[in-house]
């Protein structure tokens, strides 16, 4: 091939590796770092869903306040004291008078009779909040300024830190900072926190595993300095696309790159490696061989790197923003990663040659006869064929519908426990339980009402008898109390009601009844003779939305993704029943993933729900990743198909592929596990189920299921393409 021989041959890699460190240093130097670009406060939904939009009605025409607010949850154990109280009209008063912080908006609490003031004690007498507004669409670094000036400046009115007292203290006083502001705060925190020692654990992992798989010092290293080459050119495109606003990506896509780059980009190199050794045993020459390895391995390697970066570009069609903001970051990714795999690392393996893998050293059977005789040593032929491979090959060849069915039968038996997953759509129930906006949320809910953390906010237009719909709204089952109306001076036919709901607003039953309620609404005002639209907004009604929108994305892109992965096994194999049967596995794969990663989950860690999200996650992930192996495979067993039966193209395919698909999958599983040492929920259930899902793809789909339907099917597994007829004979052979 044209291509492996300019960027590996005698001139070609050096030029190779000067033009890429050429790239990095002027990309690095004229160009933002991705991390310095990051908006950890882009928007929820890309098209305004029904809660924006009435999010936004309530904006333009009652006046209200749409600041971020923070929430001071103060708390004492054995009720809060007068002097408590005290020191707290104090803090209000300096916050309100001095108006230390920009834009913060704060009750006069300080001007209440102290009476007056405990009316907004919890009735237990534990809690206050204080909610402290911050200018809307601040970024989240500068609202955590703003919380740590507040923090500064409450420290001297109290008597001891109540910021740092520990919840079991019955004595002490202390606050939490909860709301969006907090929950935007700590979820910041949490992944800034995760960044270094996820970087860290990843790369620490794969060299471990490379190191135990190859034992070469120097092997282990070449696929982690171009993953970090590539992360070089990758990280400063993005921050140029970050700072011109072209995309939006947070800390939590940047975290999952991450991983993604490490784990797809040294699969990649592995695909080369392996190619390029086999090659060493056979052919003196390290130009030949690389040139060998580049022709053998580069067709997979770019089918695979194409599958993933097409199914990820998908995720552009997504409304919901965190998806939709995984897609450039995640395929400009692997598509760089893909170009280093395809010029880097063979300029690498050309100038280092067999040195790559010392001290095991591959040689040709000539070369190790020549070096025993040098030695003055008698020569041994090296037995180099993969024995387990080899046995794994000859089971599935010559029993396949043994291997097929009980392979079937397990996976199946996983996917239907997919089925019993529940989900939630609660951020902040993915935090670790001592993080304070969520010990904030906690004691709130403890001390107040269900209803009173988060009410609903209704607004209908076009009645007349308000006092009417509030009195049929408060005799629906649902709903604990609703507010007097409030209608608009802008727009007199719109009337405003906050609504408490009977459940915790952030719980999987309160979703539901933000549509019974819309439509008990209607009804209502139907009945009344009123032409009347509703609206509802509130932390309740947005994550209805979010459930809603998710699986509308899902519908969308689940679907395109299999098109798009069919299309290119379509375009590679030629064959339409390789392509049918290539994907029926690796969704078998997903929703076996999915199964299994909750029966962990539930039943080994007590985990009730999983985010809403996470199985599209996986599903773009373990798909296309998965069907990367399958590639790999597949093209083996269809080149060695073209000179042998296929009951032995099956054999010799998987003992070839079996090795460095099995590392491969390993490295891939072991770095998106890294995730699950993070103390972030929604990664950890992510990181599970996607290292599951690869696992499975590496040890049941690839060796076992792949190659059984394919011997099952003989002949078929190629139509429409047609063998010759002597081609055919050693099929059916």
């Amino acid at each position: 091939m044209r291509w492996g021989e300019l960027v590996s041959g005698k001139k070609g890699r050096w030029i190779t590796i000067l033009i890429w460190v050429f790239v990095i240093i002027l990309l690095n130097i004229t160009l933002p770092q991705a991390n310095s670009q990051k908006n950890e406060r882009a928007d929820l939904f890309l098209e305004k869903v029904d809660s924006q939009k009435a999010k936004e009605i309530i904006e333009k025409n009652f006046g209200n306040k749409t600041g971020t607010p923070a929430l001071m949850t103060w708390y004492k154990k054995n009720q809060l004291s007068d002097e408590d109280l005290a020191s707290i009209q104090t803090l209000t008063k300096k916050l309100v008078v001095d108006n230390p912080i920009e834009g913060a908006e704060v009750p006069p609490f300080y001007k209440m009779p102290l009476p007056v003031l405990k009316q907004q004690v919890s009735k237990d007498g534990t809690t206050f909040v204080l909610p402290v507004v911050f200018d809307q669409d601040l970024e989240t670094a500068e609202i955590q300024k703003r919380l740590d000036k507040l923090k500064q400046i409450s420290k001297p009115i109290f008597s001891s830190n109540p910021f740092t007292k520990k919840i079991n203290d019955a004595n002490s006083l202390l606050v939490r900072v909860t709301g969006p502001a907090g929950i935007s705060v700590d979820a910041t925190d949490l992944f800034s926190q995760g960044d270094l020692s996820l970087l860290f654990g990843t790369v620490l992992l794969v060299l471990i595993f490379l190191l135990v798989i190859y034992r070469s010092p120097i092997l282990a290293l070449i696929p982690l300095i171009g993953v970090g080459m590539a992360y070089m050119v990758i990280s400063p495109i993005l921050g140029l696309l970050g700072r011109e606003g072209v995309i939006d990506f947070d800390s939590q896509a940047i975290s999952i790159m991450t991983v993604l780059l490490f784990g797809a980009g040294t699969d990649y190199c592995l695909f080369l490696i392996a190619q390029f050794r086999n090659s060493l045993n056979k052919e003196e020459s390290k130009f030949r061989s690389i040139k060998n390895a580049f022709t053998r391995s580069s067709g997979a390697i770019i089918m695979s790197g194409l599958t993933v970066v097409i199914s990820l570009l998908v995720l552009l069609v997504a409304n919901y923003g965190s998806i939709h903001r995984f897609a450039i970051p995640f395929s400009l990714a692997i598509l760089i990663m893909m170009c280093a795999s395809l010029t880097l690392i063979p300029a690498f393996l050309s100038i280092l040659g067999r040195a790559s893998f010392f001290p095991f050293i591959p040689r040709t059977e000539e070369m190790d006869k020549k070096l025993a005789e040098k030695k003055g040593k008698v020569y041994r032929n090296r037995n180099k064929e993969k024995r387990l491979g080899n046995i794994i090959g000859r089971m599935v060849s010559q029993n396949p519908w043994k291997v097929f069915i009980t392979t079937f039968t397990i996976l199946g038996i996983l996917a239907i426990y997919s089925l019993k997953i529940e989900y939630t759509y609660d951020t902040l129930s993915s935090f670790p339980k001592n993080m304070p906006s969520r010990e904030g949320f906690e004691i709130l809910s403890e001390h107040f009402s269900a209803g009173e953390l988060a009410p609903a906010t209704v607004i209908v237009k076009g009645i007349e008898d308000e006092s009417t719909v509030k009195a049929k709204l408060e005799g629906l089952p649902y709903i604990a109390k609703v507010s007097n109306a409030e209608r608009s001076e802008k727009d007199p036919s719109l009337v405003k009601y906050d609504v408490e709901l009977k459940d915790n607003p952030y719980s999987n039953k309160a979703m539901e009844s933000i549509p019974k309620l819309k439509k008990d609404l209607k009804e209502i005002l139907k009945s009344s003779g009123a032409n009347s639209k509703v609206y509802i907004s509130g932390q309740t009604a947005e994550q209805y939305d979010t459930k809603e929108t998710t699986k509308a994305d899902s519908s969308l892109i689940i679907p395109i993704v299999l098109v798009m992965i069919a299309v290119l096994l379509l375009f590679y194999l030629r064959s339409i029943i390789a392509t049918i049967y290539l994907i029926g596995t690796v969704l078998l794969s997903y929703y076996s993933a999915l199964g299994l990663g909750w029966i962990i989950l539930h039943y080994g860690f007590n985990v009730n729900e999983i985010q809403g999200f996470i199985p599209l996650y996986a599903f773009v992930f373990i798909v296309a990743l998965g069907e990367d192996y399958n590639i790999f495979m597949i093209s083996s067993i269809w080149r060695k198909s073209n000179e042998m039966s296929l009951v032995n193209a099956v054999r010799e395919g998987v003992a070839e592929t079996g090795g460095i698909i099995t590392s491969a999958g390993l490295i891939l599983a072991g770095t998106f596990a890294i995730l699950t040492t993070l103390p972030i929920q929604i990664l950890v259930h992510f990181g599970t189920i996607t290292a599951i899902g690869v696992l499975l793809d590496t040890f049941m789909i690839r060796p076992f299921l792949v190659p059984a339907i394919t011997s099952i099917l003989g002949k078929w597994a190629f139509w429409p393409v047609k063998k010759k007829m002597g081609e055919v004979e050693k099929l059916q052979g």
